[in-house]
């Protein structure tokens, strides 16, 4: 990974444009990816979840295309130093294993849209949300004008993330490649902007 951008130029003295985040170069997360699709195999991951001090948080869910629908959040990603999980909660569930490690206030869960991602995975189990920091919030302390996930990554990290795996289905029984890869990367981010932000001075 590059090294942390100076505070100053785009991003900090004014929003990085879309343009300018356009010219960045693309990196996806090349590490391991662990799809989980039983709750005997969450079982098998909690241990390694629970041995982590910060976790990467993001969660994705079936577009809807026509009026009045919607749909809960079909999958959770949770990314470690050495490997991201990608739970499809349509075969898992949300258990109490789960539940316990959005629960922690000992073990960092760092993402984007935190109020709205939790609100929605609360309609699939009752938790109470502890230990989630929201990178936008803490990218303003550090002076940051770009806040959402593909700003921050390219403002801070010198990276840009791809958005075309966006509206795909995340419901498929069988996931793409692509899918995989998007999903993971997206949690992969988070946490490695957590841990880049702390570096930076916080201002005002």
């Amino acid at each position: 990974m590059q090294n942390i951008r100076q505070n100053s130029g785009p991003g900090f003295d004014r929003r990085m444009t879309k343009e300018e985040i356009n010219q960045v170069p693309v990196r996806k997360w090349q590490g391991a990816i662990q799809v989980v699709s039983t709750p005997e195999a969450v079982d098998d991951v909690l241990g390694h979840l629970g041995r982590e001090k910060v976790l990467g948080f993001d969660t994705e869910t079936r577009p809807a295309f026509k009026k009045g629908q919607k749909y809960l959040p079909t999958l959770l990603q949770l990314a470690t130093a050495e490997c991201v999980y990608v739970f499809q909660l349509q075969f898992t569930g949300l258990g109490s294993g789960l539940c316990a490690v959005l629960s922690d206030p000992v073990t960092i869960k760092a993402g984007v849209s935190l109020k709205y991602d939790l609100k929605e995975l609360q309609q699939l189990a009752g938790f109470s949300p502890a230990g989630f920091t929201g990178l936008g919030r803490l990218a303003k302390t550090r002076g940051i004008k770009n806040q959402g996930l593909r700003g921050l990554a390219a403002v801070v990290l010198g990276i840009r993330i791809t958005k075309s795996a966006q509206t795909s289905n995340w419901a498929r029984d069988r996931l793409t490649e692509a899918q995989i890869r998007y999903a993971a990367t997206d949690a992969w981010i988070g946490r490695e902007l957590y841990l880049r932000l702390l570096q930076l001075p916080s201002v005002g």
